[in-house]
């Protein structure tokens, strides 16, 4: 699948750089192009596999907006010509799709990424997607706020949103830096092997998976989310007909970028690994039980050649809004929403100088 990837804030910007790194580096040629936008000089300055655009630097002097989404918002929408000009020559005739990449918890990405699809939508004829990484519980309310305000107005302007929960994909104990660090190469990872499905490097599959597949399993349109998981695999395919069914489970059910999310519209299987070892027969039996798990009659499926001693499965759910786990991240944005709203009101400014539980410095 040819695609074009936008970057928008330093998150979407960071994992735009480790989507196209990933592209170069296993030599998919899947990524046609990318471009980081932010506010944030510094932001861009640490890219090196994405060209960089700033915008608002007449508002905030290249300092970012300091997760206030509504500048973000203003700012995106007064340089929107400037961006749209910088994709020349980045959104070729060649690319099947465009992907905005956002977190939706801070200010540049959060506000500008709706702006950008939205413009995007009236100029290009291919379907505008979004990928929004969510804010993991522990962020702070603002955060909270500002993802489930942009998240509910990217669901109506992208022709899908790619979600990605942080809380998903992080490693117990790491730090803040190494997390993010991780979540974003397993993002890198999952997200460039569904962009790379078709575009096979080695060998010839039986069944390959092209890009209208993933096109029309996205159709659904709202809310998408996509699983992972592989295992090491025998040479001989008829043993590996229980490890195509337990790395499609668990791509399902523990491997998603929205946990315990299984009901969906369509989905799309698609079995990684040397064409040898991927048995048919596996590949559809774990087909069938992706229908019944979630309860679609849209289940597409096929192999994704690629050297490697191991099998793989991804899985792509379309319109899967209706998942627990987005429902839950709903509730605890408009608590959030809620909470930030009633203390704006509650707070006077000047009251804090006169709080007798706040001691004197002298």
């Amino acid at each position: 699948m040819k695609v074009a990837l936008i970057g928008v804030g330093q998150a979407g910007g960071n994992v735009t750089e480790r989507l196209a790194r990933f592209d170069a580096d296993m030599g998919f040629g899947a990524v046609q192009g990318a471009l980081a936008v932010n506010s944030a000089e510094a932001d861009l300055q640490s890219l090196e596999f994405v060209d960089t655009q700033l915008i608002g630097a007449d508002r905030v002097n290249g300092h970012g907006v300091g997760a206030d989404n509504e500048l973000g918002t203003e700012i995106m929408q007064s340089d929107i010509q400037q961006v749209l000009g910088s994709l020349d020559g980045r959104v070729t005739s060649s690319a099947e799709a465009i992907f905005v990449v956002a977190g939706l918890g801070g200010g540049t990405g959060s506000g500008g990424a709706p702006v950008l699809v939205h413009h995007l939508q009236q100029v290009y004829d291919v379907p505008v997607y979004a990928l929004g990484v969510l804010p993991g519980r522990n962020e702070g309310s603002l955060y909270q706020a500002n993802a489930g305000r942009s998240l509910k107005t990217l669901v109506r302007e992208a022709d899908s949103t790619l979600l990605i929960d942080n809380d998903a994909w992080h490693e117990q104990g790491e730090s803040v830096e190494g997390a993010f660090d991780t979540i974003n190469g397993k993002i890198a990872k999952r997200v460039g092997l569904l962009f790379a499905s078709g575009e096979a490097i080695e060998g010839v599959g039986q069944s390959v998976v092209d890009s209208s597949e993933v096109i029309n399993t996205l159709r659904a349109g709202g809310v998408s989310v996509l699983g992972y998981a592989s295992e090491l695999a025998s040479e001989d395919s008829a043993e590996n007909i229980q490890t195509a069914m337990s790395v499609s489970r668990q791509a399902l059910l523990t491997g998603t970028s929205m946990p315990n999310t299984r009901a969906a519209e369509a989905a799309l299987l698609v079995v990684a690994g040397e064409p040898d070892r991927i048995p048919r027969k596996g590949v559809e039996r774990a087909r069938r039980w992706l229908e019944d798990e979630t309860g679609s009659m849209q289940v597409r499926g096929g192999d994704f050649p690629l050297e490697t001693d191991r099998l793989g499965a991804l899985v792509l759910l379309g319109g899967a809004e209706r998942s627990d786990r987005v429902r839950k991240f709903m509730d605890r944005a408009r608590e959030a929403k809620t909470a930030q709203d009633r203390e704006e009101t509650r707070t006077d400014p000047a009251e804090q100088f006169a709080d007798d539980r706040l001691e004197n410095l002298f």
